[in-house]
């Protein structure tokens, strides 16, 4: 490549054996023999020890797929890659011959097959030429009965699985992950709906893998993100060709080699357990669209004929994360117990304790997501942790919004806030009035949404959803509020002293609506919220004065826009005025949007009233702050939809202002001596005078197919997230504005590093 022509030579039949000029051949004309000595000479070219240009680089790839049609010189790299990845799993040497070789098969892989799917002229990828010539003598150890796709995809995950990530096997496994990503970007290339006609040849070899090494996979990402493995060597002094090919404009293939240079050991620690973190998410997200006789659709067929029905085939990753057990788990009771598919066993302690110190990754908080949606046992785990704090609260947007999830509200479902147009709805937000869940570390969480300004949307909904589901469980709503906390120090808005940690989610919860309502002005993002308070509110237990008061400001706020949406309606104001006034995320039909508020307000008066009619004589700053700021309530209480959840607060009102005027003659009035006054009349509380409502229970559904969010949401994380460069004009998966949010938020995350502004920016005047 250094000294290769920008058109590569015809070689010799008696090929040189330098460098050169076997890369040279390589990318060249002449077809060279699967079983040719070619090969072996090639993977043994020390590619840590060249400096080929950038330049060079790319024209070989430009030759290799020029010429790839006769030569499939690719495929028959990829069948020597694994080969030799066979070959390594079978030696206990890691500093042998085999894996030396291992490693420079895995870089030449990576750097042309990304080439050549980032720059497919088809649909199908067949320009790829995965498929030997017929007349090809093959090698032991590979069948023509056999894909390609799967012999390689089989030997990858292979080796990952059975050889352990030591620091000396560090960077081939690294490498292996990166080969994957390689492999699978071809949904990248595709659009976020998945269709039947879509090809995706490696990823669907990964998805018929037999299912105990889809079990072996799933373990082996997971304890590699859990145990962060280290490398032995600098590789910050590593400065080979495939550095450069990382750092060209050509965006060639991701390697560790641009991140790892300049890096020290302790930095570049985590790109193991972050790339297998990546590749878990992209295997357990992935969909394949079918048709319903289980056939590709075909794709020269008319668009005259009807449509045929499709469905998801099931997904093993998926199923496997999502039936993963805890390693301590009997295995008695496994074994009695014992399903048709091999499980997957894991350290819940230590997949807790890791998404704990990460949560403020992206990735990290999708995982969590993705363990209390979808796995019943790692949620039951997560609810009976005891130290809850650890993932709700210490550590540390887009124009098109997406919903994953549903909120019903009784027998009859309300769909909050559906947009008219359905492309740009990807599920819904549901509230049901039945029971339900407890636990986590909440602090990360809760200090993530307190810095909701410098987070993705999507970041800050994945949260959300999980506190929402959380706050179903009973006792979960209990024990957040008997844990205290003896300093908040992030909350910069005033010093949060001996507070409880349920104080605090409801502060931040109310501040997340506050900004929402500023700034992104989401309405989904308001039913997350206010469903998680709702579940929260009978189980409120001392809430304290700041957090008492921002409840009652938040029905206030709530007031206001539903009095502004009032105007604009007895106003008759076009409805384009409208949208033009309130931005694009709000609805277009006042009358639509002005119900939708509506409900908000009744919510967070059922807030109000759960906690005065189940917790009032535990609560009494809840009265303080009822009694104090009365006169928001009094311009709704003939309202029609409020009349009785009003009736109940009011009579509350009577009862404490009674007993205020039999202390009139004790003197002036202090915050004190009222709180004091109604402390003591707490105490001959009864409710039997108030009407009792049946609590709301919300509870987080995810639609069938919410794969139109969740497979753009990770191909983005991954390519944001640097470890792998993609040409944006190539993307079809997700827009470059979704792309440019995410890199724009770690920018900011960086400049905030060095100086961040203040979060009271974010702060309404109340």
């Amino acid at each position: 490549m250094g000294g290769a022509p920008s058109t590569p030579q015809k070689p010799s039949h008696s090929l040189d054996d330098s460098d050169e000029s076997l890369i040279t051949a390589f990318v060249g004309e002449k077809t060279i023999p699967l079983t040719s000595e070619f090969w072996q000479k090639l993977l043994d070219v020390p590619l840590d020890q060249h400096q080929w240009p950038p330049h060079r680089v790319l024209q070989a790839c430009e030759s290799l797929v020029q010429n790839n049609q006769y030569t499939r010189h690719l495929v028959k790299l990829l069948i020597h890659f694994a080969c030799c990845l066979q070959d390594c799993t079978s030696v206990s040497d890691v500093s042998s011959i085999a894996f030396a070789k291992a490693l420079n098969a895995t870089y030449l892989s990576s750097v042309f097959l990304k080439y050549a799917i980032e720059n497919s002229q088809t649909d199908n990828f067949e320009d790829l030429y995965l498929a030997l010539d017929d007349n090809e003598v093959v090698p032991s150890g590979f069948s023509k009965d056999q894909s390609v796709e799967n012999f390689v995809i089989h030997s990858v995950l292979n080796f990952i699985c059975k050889v352990e990530a030591s620091p000396h096997s560090y960077r081939l496994q690294y490498e292996l992950l990166n080969f994957m990503m390689v492999a699978m970007s071809t949904q990248l290339l595709s659009e976020p709906s998945p269709r039947p006609k879509d090809v995706h040849p490696f990823t669907n070899a990964v998805m018929v893998q037999e299912a105990s090494l889809v079990a072996m996979v799933v373990h082996r990402l997971l304890l590699n993100y859990i145990s962060q493995p280290q490398s032995s060597v600098n590789v910050s002094s590593y400065s080979g060709v495939l550095q450069k090919v990382g750092s060209t404009a050509a965006n060639l293939v991701l390697m560790p080699l641009n991140l790892f240079v300049g890096s020290n050991n302790e930095a570049s620690r985590g790109f193991l357990g972050q790339s297998s973190l990546h590749m878990l998410l992209v295997l357990v997200y992935f969909r394949k669209c079918v048709d319903d006789d289980g056939k590709k659709e075909d794709i020269a067929a008319s668009d005259d004929l009807p449509e045929k029905k499709t469905y998801f085939s099931e997904n093993p990753y998926c199923k496997a994360l999502d039936n993963a057990i805890n390693v301590e788990f009997d295995r008695e009771d496994v074994e009695r117990n014992a399903r048709s598919f091999p499980l997957v066993r894991v350290p819940f302690a230590s997949l807790y304790d890791t998404l704990g110190m990460s949560l403020s990754d992206e990735a990290a908080g999708l995982l969590l997501y993705s363990l209390v949606q979808g796995n019943a046992n790692f949620l039951e785990y997560v609810l009976v942790r005891t130290d809850i704090d650890t993932l709700v609260g210490c550590g540390m947007v887009e124009d098109e919004h997406w919903v994953v999830g549903r909120v019903v509200t009784g027998p009859s479902t309300m769909l909050l806030g559906l947009s008219k147009d359905t492309r740009s709805c990807r599920g819904v937000v549901v509230a049901d009035i039945r029971g339900v869940g407890s636990g986590l570390e909440l602090m990360p969480v809760l200090e993530i949404l307190y810095n909701a300004p410098k987070k993705t949307s999507n970041q800050i909904y994945m949260l959300l959803i999980i506190l929402l589901i959380l706050s179903q469980d009973s006792t979960f709503n209990a024990s957040i509020h008997k844990l205290m906390l003896p300093d908040v120090p992030w909350y910069q808005e005033r010093r949060l002293h001996h507070t409880s940690l349920g104080s605090l989610m409801i502060v931040v919860l109310i501040r997340t609506v506050k900004y929402n309502l500023s700034r992104l002005q989401d309405i989904y993002l308001h039913t997350n919220c206010l469903a998680t308070l709702a579940n929260m509110a009978p189980h409120v237990h001392c809430l304290n004065s700041y957090a008492s008061q921002r409840l009652v400001s938040l029905f206030h706020m709530l007031s206001r826009k539903y009095n502004k949406l009032e105007e604009i309606q007895n106003n008759k104001m076009h409805v384009n005025k409208v949208s033009s006034m309130y931005g694009e995320g709000i609805l277009e039909d006042v009358s639509v949007e002005l119900h939708i508020y509506t409900d908000f307000l009744r919510i967070v008066l059922e807030i109000i009233n759960a906690i005065l009619s189940y917790a009032l004589p535990r609560n009494p700053e809840v009265v303080y702050a009822v009694l104090h700021r009365q006169e928001v309530f009094h311009p709704f209480r003939n309202h029609p939809r409020f009349t009785e959840l009003l009736e109940n607060i009011f009579n509350v009102l009577d009862f404490f202002e009674i007993r205020m005027d039999a202390h009139e003659e004790d003197g002036e009035w202090s915050v004190e001596k009222v709180l004091q006054v109604i402390i003591n009349n707490c105490r001959s509380w009864r409710a039997d005078g108030m009407k009792m409502f049946t609590q709301l229970r919300f509870t987080y559904e995810q639609e069938s197919h919410p794969e139109e969010f969740f497979i753009p949401y990770v191909w983005q994380l991954v390519v944001s997230n640097g470890e792998f460069a993609f040409n944006s004009n190539k993307v079809k998966l997700f827009s470059g504005d979704q792309l440019a949010e995410s890199k724009h938020i770690e920018e900011q995350n960086l400049e905030h590093q060095n100086g961040s502004a203040s979060a009271r920016e974010i702060e309404l005047d109340l």
